[in-house]
């Protein structure tokens, strides 16, 4: 039976996904207090998702497969219950959160669960979600008025609304800026602490595990290897690296000072900022200056925008502009970091490049042509780009006629060999024959990636290529871009990844309110306070903590960090 303490609790939990060769779940026996919040992580595709999926009935109620065992919420067996029950009991906000926003207006999408449960207080239901959410006087606002977080808040109200006691997020965070995650995540502390919901994440983001949950669950290999308080979960860097979970960057330092000698073994190692002011205290800076300007570059010109602005029509409220009178220009064989706030038109810029958007004034040149006067299938073979959502990449249904259609529509010769090779460079061998739609979010973006690069395309578009990914999948995406350099020249990626920006672009472009607000190296633009304040630009956690020691420092990386700072 239940323990009253408990609000979850799962016993020999098994489950194989149709035509899988192995179980995803393996006999999992747990238990998850009431008024918990509770991170669960581990490597991409160890069943994270699938796990939280059986906890709301949609395993195995919708998704069919071999399921084993007892899942118990609230008292109430998974099996006995449908998921209309179940809804009541867990919220479930996904990674595609989009998909979860089916109303016209806020407050009717809100209160649009409870108007299907027929209760006549649907539309106080809703009310209240979004006071709790943080949405309160958005209640008229057309839910395309919204920003990328706003939208997340959104499908969490519906969720709300029906009052369950868990709410469940997958990667809640992965394709948000900084002051969007941390109003996300402050709306979670509220309902954990002030209103007793019990929270559930799936996330990569330790440095959020470490401000905001109280335990953290590992998963791996489709098991639980541990559940344990979140300071003591994250002090275990070597368990936590070899299953591709990084930890906060300022925990890894002092693992390696005490590995080093340099750090006491009975000092505690920090695992946020402030806590690393302490246990670094006897830190000096010792590091060279700011990194060189950035030179003027002298390459060819491959993209050219002129003159460009773009604005949307809107239902309601005055047209959005997005781009107005945008200059920029990109060389052939740069390596570009797009950055800015949700909504600041990265996605826009590369749509625009690909011909799937139109300016409304100015021009694009693409090796000086304008693209408007190339046909679809002619930029195609130039550029390609591989979108924020990956799901959006899959016809078919299988990765591995993904993966080859573009090749086979074109005539490729050795499409068959190529698709085979890709498959394996991306490790999608053994799911080759999924529906990509229903990989866990990884194995979506390798196999979308894989979709982008299988006709070498001149210059690669990458929007948000890394959200939702363990460590070994982002070095995995990070040795591909390096290893199609010889075919395709230059890349272009828009991203919040602030590691990501320091450990790969050469070039870095801010968009802020229509324009390009900064150009430069990374001393330029997280060096320059004015523009990392106007944009909302966070740089990784080991630059802040050595700007906490020392404001001459500039450490992008943890290895930086332990090169530059010394003992007294």
């Amino acid at each position: 039976m239940l323990n009253g303490m408990n609000i979850i609790e799962t016993e020999g939990l098994t489950y194989t996904y149709p035509a899988a060769e192995r179980p995803v779940l393996r006999d999992i026996s747990l238990q998850i207090e009431k008024g918990d919040f509770l991170a669960v992580v581990g490597n991409n595709g160890c069943g994270k998702s699938t796990f939280c999926k059986t906890l709301n009935g949609l395993i195995p109620h919708f998704i069919d497969g071999d399921f084993e065992g007892v899942v118990r919420v609230d008292g109430l067996n998974t099996l006995e219950a449908d998921v209309g029950t179940l809804a009541c009991k867990v919220g479930y906000v996904y990674q595609d959160f989009e998909n979860q926003i089916v109303r016209p207006t806020v407050l009717d999408d809100a209160s649009y669960a409870c108007l299907n449960y027929a209760m006549k207080d649907y539309l106080e239901r809703g009310m209240e979600a979004l006071s709790l959410c943080g949405l309160q006087g958005r209640e008229n606002d057309y839910i395309w008025q919204l920003s990328g977080g706003q939208t997340h808040l959104l499908a969490l109200s519906g969720a709300v609304s029906l009052r369950p006691d868990v709410l469940i997020l997958d990667e809640p965070i992965a394709q948000l800026d900084p002051s969007h995650a941390d109003r996300i995540y402050g709306v979670l502390r509220r309902l954990n602490e002030k209103y007793g919901k019990t929270v559930i994440v799936i996330e990569h983001h330790t440095e959020y595990i470490a401000d905001y949950c109280k335990h953290v669950m590992l998963m791996k290999d489709g098991t639980i290897a541990w559940k344990l308080p979140v300071r003591e979960a994250l002090q275990r860097v070597n368990e936590l690296q070899a299953c591709n979970i990084f930890p906060p960057q300022v925990t890894i330092a002092a693992h390696r000072l005490r590995e080093e000698g340099r750090l006491s073994p009975e000092t505690p190692l920090p695992t946020t900022v402030e806590e690393g002011r302490e246990a670094f205290k006897s830190l000096r800076y010792c590091g060279a200056g700011a990194e060189k300007k950035a030179e003027e570059r002298k390459g060819e010109d491959i993209v050219q925008f002129r003159d460009v602005s773009v604005s949307y029509r809107s239902v309601k409220g005055e047209r959005r502009t997005v781009f107005d009178r945008l200059n920029l220009t990109v060389q052939r064989g740069e390596k570009i970091a797009l950055i800015g706030s949700n909504g600041a038109g990265k996605s826009t810029l590369m749509k625009l490049m690909v011909g799937l958007l139109k300016p409304g004034e100015g021009c694009i040149l693409l090796k000086g042509e304008d693209i408007g006067r190339k046909k679809t299938e002619h930029l195609s073979r130039i550029l390609s780009l591989v979108y924020q959502n990956p799901e959006e990449m899959f016809i078919k249904d299988s990765i591995e006629a993904d993966i080859a259609y573009a090749m086979q529509v074109r005539g490729i010769s050795d499409w068959e060999k190529r698709t085979g090779e890709l498959l394996e460079r991306f490790r999608l061998t053994p799911l080759r024959k999924r529906d990509g739609r229903l990989l866990s979010g990884g194995q979506m973006r390798r196999a979308s990636l894989a979709i982008g690069i299988a006709l070498n395309p001149e210059i690669l578009l990458l929007d948000e290529p890394t959200a939702n990914l363990d460590i070994a999948t982002r070095k995995e995406i990070m040795n591909t871009l390096n290893d199609i350099k010889d075919v395709t020249e230059t890349v272009i990626i828009a991203t919040h990844d602030m590691q990501l920006v320091c450990d790969w672009a050469e070039r870095i472009i801010v968009l802020c309110g229509g324009k390009v607000v900064a150009d430069g190296n990374r001393d330029e633009i997280f060096g320059n306070r004015s523009v990392t304040e106007m944009v909302g630009i966070r740089p990784p956690e080991i630059f802040t903590m050595g700007m906490a020691l020392s404001e001459e420092a500039r450490c992008y990386t943890v290895d930086e960090f332990l090169q530059n700072f010394r003992e007294v």
